[in-house]
């Protein structure tokens, strides 16, 4: 089956978060003080974000991210993420992480089915990677990237979430760890999702850090599979790995937005800027599927053509990305 918008976007991939919680708090992605964390019982149970998967998936869904928050700090997750890998239909499972917990549960991840990590990694400097995250360890997420090898996942991608006179000048510092290593490193813009004061002041365009790269390298177009993220791809001449440049503001990929989001509140939203979503727990309350499918049904039918946030507008209300799931 194949699940169109009302744009004849082909939506194919489901961002589920799964906790609200994370030992991180990076900059771009919530207040200093943190968030407010939610209760349990406001939380899907995994019962319910197993039910959203499988109804996602029966409609089309190919791909499944899961995305938290950290993912890997709420117990239970390794026997859910074998569920999800046990649905019929579902062509890859993978998982966002800040790669704190890998070396604990790489070998876990990868025996429950999850087929590839991201992981985020904003600074190969010590200092400057606790300044952003405001808690982390460099080092450990390096040990974590190491132990997800060793478990057998393939190369991971590496996002970097790139931030003026914070960690810019490491751009090209990234893009040689794809010389040797069959990784990716993905450029992302920085978001004003927290609506950070004078935040165009740390706002790096993906045309810039193009420039930068094709200064120094021979930059080569990847073409991009029909699951893929909405990154730009691209190899450095005879490297190993690839580079990716994600562009949420400065050039909107809305025309090819390929997914759909369920945040761990049960919160439905087709758009990461969207005011609204639509509160699938009524419909998980009713035991018939086919509510929670017509449900993710209607989702899709209102996903709009694109978002309206650009690098002189931010008209969007502030949200912690911990909260919605990236």
């Amino acid at each position: 089956m194949k699940l169109i918008d009302n744009h004849g976007r082909k939506i194919n991939y489901l961002r589920l978060s799964v906790t609200d919680r994370c030992n991180l708090r990076c900059r771009y992605c919530m207040p200093a003080e943190g968030v407010e964390l939610l209760g349990h019982e406001d939380i899907l149970s995994y019962e319910d974000l197993q039910r959203v998967a499988k109804a996602a998936v029966s409609l089309g869904v190919e791909k499944i991210r899961i995305t938290g928050g950290e993912p890997l700090v709420r117990k239970g997750i390794v026997p859910f993420l074998s569920s999800l890998a046990d649905i019929p239909g579902l062509r890859q499972l993978v998982l966002t992480t800040n790669g704190l917990l890998l070396t604990e549960m790489a070998k876990d991840l990868r025996t429950a089915g999850v087929q590839r990590l991201n992981i985020s990694l904003d600074s190969l400097k010590a200092d400057t990677f606790r300044a952003i995250t405001r808690t982390g360890d460099m080092e450990r997420v390096l040990e974590g990237i190491a132990a997800a090898e060793r478990a057998g996942f393939p190369p991971p991608k590496i996002n970097m979430v790139v931030m003026r006179g914070i960690n810019d000048s490491e751009v090209l510092d990234f893009a040689r760890l794809t010389l040797d290593r069959p990784c990716t490193v993905r450029f992302i813009e920085y978001m004003p999702t927290t609506k950070e004061e004078n935040w165009q002041a740390l706002a790096v365009s993906g045309g810039e850090i193009l420039d930068r790269l094709a200064a120094c390298f021979t930059l080569d177009p990847i073409e991009k599979g029909m699951l893929a993220g909405p990154s730009r791809d691209f190899r450095i001449r005879g490297g190993a790995g690839a580079i990716g440049v994600i562009t949420a503001i400065s050039g909107h990929f809305c025309s090819d937005c390929n997914r759909i989001r369920v945040t761990s509140t049960g919160m439905a939203k087709s758009c990461l800027f969207a005011h609204e979503g639509l509160d699938l727990k009524p419909f998980l309350a009713v035991r018939d599927p086919t509510v929670l499918k017509n449900a993710l049904l209607r989702l899709v039918g209102c996903k709009p053509a694109r978002h309206g946030m650009s690098s002189a507008k931010n008209d969007h209300r502030a949200f912690a990305m911990a909260n919605i799931g990236g």
